[in-house]
């Protein structure tokens, strides 16, 4: 396969990355030029063949899709775009008008779903890339991005699939139309006039918006100087205290990504920057974005019942001091469990190998591996041991999320990393989040965490940093999610959005209200998130939260906030445990105060 090898530069609007191979002949358009812009091609961009409703793209876990792009000067732009929503892979179709055939072409894309094929008028006037549509499109799903005269939809009356032309020749309205392929911006415009008998005047569909969108901070009224500087000097302010060697941030607001920016790098060495597409270490995010997302469909499906004993689920509890332990009191940490069990200092040398094998299958990290059923014949039991303690009391307990993925697992017989990946991130479109990292994505993707050099005696690099998950083979319901700042931000905008993305439901909104909202008079928790907390002088989980706010922290320096008052997202990264744990980042309130820093410039505005 042959990839676009064009020359690019780099774009930052505000955080908001695009690659442009046109940057050379006029600056990128900002601020309020830029939507100005954005609302012109809004208005010259039209949807046409689109009787099966194809557009927008849904079924993105069975969609293998690839993108064509013949002379297009704004394609590297365009094809950034669609790879925020789902994998696409790139195919230059000048390489094969010039050194193969299109017929080649077909060949090489004859294991995707769908094809997106850029068009100009230059390339409607060519009747191969014509032949090269009408054949494909009689056996897979064909997309053509038409931009430039109307009179080149003349051209296309033997076109069947879906046309999104635009009138409008600029890089913006190249992203607009990527981004409508995806429902990341609504369609609103049918055609003004007619060219031919099957592109008439009034014909067109319209579609709505149904993911996020990627933009610049004036598009939701946020003047983009005051948002990035503050960024800026806060995300250095850590960096340079080395409270962590790099971070990314990205924030959201009505349903538009408006800033994503990396800082720093992995290391201080200062070998590999950060990049927005890095995967972290998520931590304790995971106990909210993997485990208690399972949870609520399962709720949902009338298969988990909050008010149901851990005994109820796990028989192997019936004879312990945990069987009247609710999925409530679990979800809440008040089951007055301990915070965690005893890891590697109560490991025996015979319990671990340097070698896999049969006997030793469950892999900690590089040259560690521990027994075969380790967990259920040593973990659990220590766990089903333990003490309970101060019942009905708020006690913080990575236990009663690990005793919660015992219960979905039950409950389903499927693993929970296997049961988040196909029924949320694959079809959400999640490109990056999910358990066990390196059995997709190379090291240098992963910011690593701890040297470790007690236990595990390494540097942990693209598996879980938590001990208890570690021993647990890397899956577990308190840790071991890894993912990347875009696809913490498309899972949350889910929940903002009350369960539904895409066009499809995942929870249903009253399920999302509920597990959201505060649950008990003892703690300001939800259903297994964090919330906002009515204590004013913790200014948790920042001083201008407002009391609607849940999300979570995650011990590596990582957080998610939800906040429906304000329509927002906001998504932090780090590996602050590197290269040992400690506590500026805390100690410097780093996350509370970039969180912050969105909320003045929100109210600032423009």
């Amino acid at each position: 396969m042959r990839k676009n090898r064009r020359n690019i530069c780099l774009l930052l609007l505000s955080g908001f990355v695009l690659f442009n191979s046109a940057c050379a002949q006029n600056p990128p358009l900002t601020g309020k030029a830029y939507v100005k812009e954005q609302l012109s091609a809004e208005q010259a961009t039209v949807l046409l063949n689109n009787e099966k409703h194809l557009i927008p793209l849904q079924n993105l876990d069975n969609n293998k899709i690839a993108s064509i792009r013949f002379s297009g000067i704004y394609a590297a732009g365009f094809d950034s775009l669609l790879n925020k929503y789902a994998k696409v892979d790139l195919f230059n179709g000048l390489d094969y008008l010039s050194v193969k055939t299109l017929d080649n072409l077909s060949q090489d894309t004859k294991f995707y779903n769908t094809l997106i094929v850029q068009l100009t008028d230059a390339e409607v006037n060519n009747l191969q890339i014509i032949g090269f549509i009408n054949d494909n499109q009689k056996m897979k799903n064909v997309i053509v991005s038409l931009i430039g005269n109307g009179n080149s939809l003349t051209k296309l009356n033997s076109i069947t699939s879906p046309v999104i032309w635009s009138a409008r020749v600029s890089p913006v309205a190249a992203y607009f139309s990527a981004q409508a392929i995806f429902g990341g911006v609504a369609i609103t415009q049918r055609l003004t006039k007619s060219y031919s008998a099957k592109y008439a005047a009034n014909s067109g569909f319209l579609t709505s918006k149904t993911r996020l969108q990627y933009t610049v901070p004036e598009d939701a009224g946020i003047n983009a100087d005051n948002l990035t500087k503050a960024i800026d000097d806060i995300a250095r302010e850590a960096i340079s205290s080395r409270a962590t060697p790099g971070c990314v941030v990205l924030v959201a607001k009505d349903g538009k990504v408006i800033f994503n920016k990396a800082y720093g790098y992995h290391t201080y060495d200062n070998a590999i920057p950060d990049r927005i597409t890095d995967i972290f270490d998520v931590a304790s995010m995971t106990k909210i974005s993997a485990t208690t997302m399972e949870a609520m469909q399962l709720y949902d499906a009338g298969k988990l019942h909050l008010d149901s004993t851990l005994g109820t689920y796990m028989p192997i509890t019936r004879n312990t001091n945990k069987k009247t332990l609710s999925v409530r009191e679990l979800l809440e940490h008040q089951a007055g469990l301990i915070p965690d069990i005893s890891t590697f200092e109560a490991i025996r040398p015979t319990d671990h190998s340097t070698d896999s094998s049969a006997a030793f299958p469950t892999k900690v990290n590089e040259n560690y591996y521990v027994r075969k059923n380790y967990f259920d014949e040593v973990m659990l039991p220590a766990a089903l041991r333990s003490v309970v303690k101060t019942r009905g009391q708020y006690v913080y307990s990575d236990v009663g999320m690990i005793f919660m993925q015992q219960i979905e697992e039950a409950i389903t017989a499927i693993p929970l990393n296997k049961y988040v990946q196909d029924k949320f991130y694959n079809p959400l479109g999640m490109q990056t989040a999910g358990f066990l990292p390196l059995y997709r994505f190379p090291a240098n993707r992963i910011p690593p965490t701890e040297d470790d050099r007690k236990d595990r005696k390494t540097l942990i690099d693209g598996y879980v940093h938590d001990p208890t998950a570690a021993l647990m083979g890397g899956v577990a319901g308190h840790a071991g999610l890894f993912a990347g700042a875009n696809d913490i931000a498309i899972l949350y905008q889910m929940m903002l959005n009350r369960g539904t993305y895409g066009g499809i439901q995942y929870v249903k909104p009253e399920t999302v209200d509920l597990w959201t909202s505060k649950q008990s008079p003892v703690s300001r928790r939800g259903l297994g998130f964090d919330r906002w907390d009515p204590i004013a002088d913790r200014h948790y989980p920042s001083k201008s939260a407002s009391d609607m706010a849940y999300g979570h922290t995650g011990f590596t320096g990582t957080c998610v906030w939800v906040d429906p008052k304000y329509n927002l997202v906001y998504v932090f990264l780090s590996n602050r445990v590197h290269p040992n744990v400690g506590n500026k980042l805390g100690s410097l309130n780093i996350r509370p105060r970039i969180q912050d820093a969105v909320y003045e410039a929100i109210q600032k505005g423009m």
